[in-house]
């Protein structure tokens, strides 16, 4: 009715093409950012997330790995995004399903730079990038971070340190030197009563389960306070030691940066890092809004084209939501006001179009935005 006409096989056949756009692509993105968003690139966000497949079988490029969609038994791609603070996306990458997500940053940094030029963006990740070698190969890089700490995995005699000097009051935070694993290095802990109440509400639960589990003896490995026994008559039993680590910790939430004090303070790198929304907000979009998913792709170029195409998207959607202060959603309904029909009269062969009435939408920040030239 609209005179369109697809061509399917011909679309499947020739989307991996636009593989070689990629770099065009991005640095559009970054230019966009750079002269219309007047980003500087001091500091930019980094984050991966998972999209799996309606399939239990593997390919080459789709496998099973730890998925943050809850379905570690089907296969799935591993998606690497970096977006200014605001959440613009600038470069993605896409990995092997089974890729661990800390070894994703460094290379997709690195292309980034090579874009950018001599700027040196002070990267922000979460806890799942913290390694010793990707922070030593940053830091050789002469690249700044600010990464999230996983705190319970650090010695009892750091964790019985931060118990000891760190106030038990809302927002206080404190700095704690860090080298000894990374060289220049230091942990920024900060205490939360929100974080607080909803550590200790998770940390009974978890107390209450184990101990259940222990009564009626069954296997604990499903708690996490139960470990093994050398009892033979009791194979399990109640880890007092962890429970004591991990009470020292309800509330606290570390960051792991490279930074001195003097030139970022305490409270200027927990705000950074709180910036990482953004992205989790961009993948969200993604996945529900724009519809990532399903993917009915095999080869791995015609998923990354797949994604290229999601990334294209994501773009013109969060550069939407910028300028206009509103979501995507309301953006897309308010687009979907703006309807045309062509109407074939068979008999005289002529089209009738029929538009809708554009009166209400002639001040529109949004369709003034897209159309500078639409009618008023």
């Amino acid at each position: 009715m609209f005179n369109v006409r697809y061509a399917e096989r011909t679309v499947y056949r020739l989307l991996p093409k636009l593989l070689e756009y990629q770099k065009e692509i991005e640095t559009a993105a970054i230019k966009t950012a750079r002269d219309v968003l007047q980003e500087t690139f001091s500091l930019v966000l980094y984050d991966v997330t998972t999209l799996y497949f309606e399939s239990f079988k593997e390919y080459d490029f789709q496998k099973p790995g730890f998925s943050k969609d809850n379905k570690p038994q089907q296969p799935q791609i591993v998606i690497g995004l970096i977006t200014t603070r605001l959440g613009f996306p600038v470069m993605h990458e896409v990995f092997e399903g089974n890729t661990f997500e800390g070894k994703t940053m460094l290379d997709i940094v690195h292309r980034f730079q090579e874009r950018v030029g001599n700027t040196k963006p002070v990267i922000v990740a979460d806890a799942g990038m913290l390694s010793k070698a990707n922070m030593q190969q940053l830091e050789a890089d002469g690249y700044s971070y600010i990464v999230g700490a996983r705190l319970a995995s650090t010695a009892s005699s750091f964790i019985d340190t931060i118990h000891k000097e760190l106030p038990r009051t809302d927002q206080t935070s404190r700095r704690f030197s860090y080298s000894n694993a990374v060289k220049n290095a230091s942990i920024i802990c900060e205490f939360s009563e929100a974080r607080y109440k909803k550590d200790k509400r998770e940390f009974d639960k978890q107390i209450k389960r184990a101990r259940q589990l222990l009564e009626r003896n069954e296997s604990g490995r499903r708690a996490k306070f139960v470990k093994k026994s050398a009892e033979k008559d009791k194979p399990f039993i109640f880890d007092n030691a962890l429970q004591a680590k991990a009470e020292k910790l309800l509330g606290i939430k570390g960051y792991v940066t490279n930074i001195p004090e003097l030139e970022f303070s305490s409270a200027d790198v927990v705000a950074y890092y709180r910036d990482l929304w953004h992205v989790e907000q961009a993948f969200r979009m993604s996945k529900s809004d724009l519809k990532a998913r399903p993917i009915f792709h095999y080869t791995q170029d015609a998923i990354r084209a797949h994604m290229l195409v999601c990334f294209l998207a994501l773009m013109m959607g969060k550069y939407l939501e910028i300028n206009t202060g509103r979501s995507l959603r309301q953006i897309r309904d308010e687009l979907w006001q703006v309807q045309e029909a062509n109407i074939h009269d068979q008999r005289t062969g002529e089209v009738h179009s029929v538009r809708m009435n554009t009166d209400k939408l002639a001040n529109s920040t949004l369709i003034q935005l897209l159309i500078p030239e639409f009618p008023h």
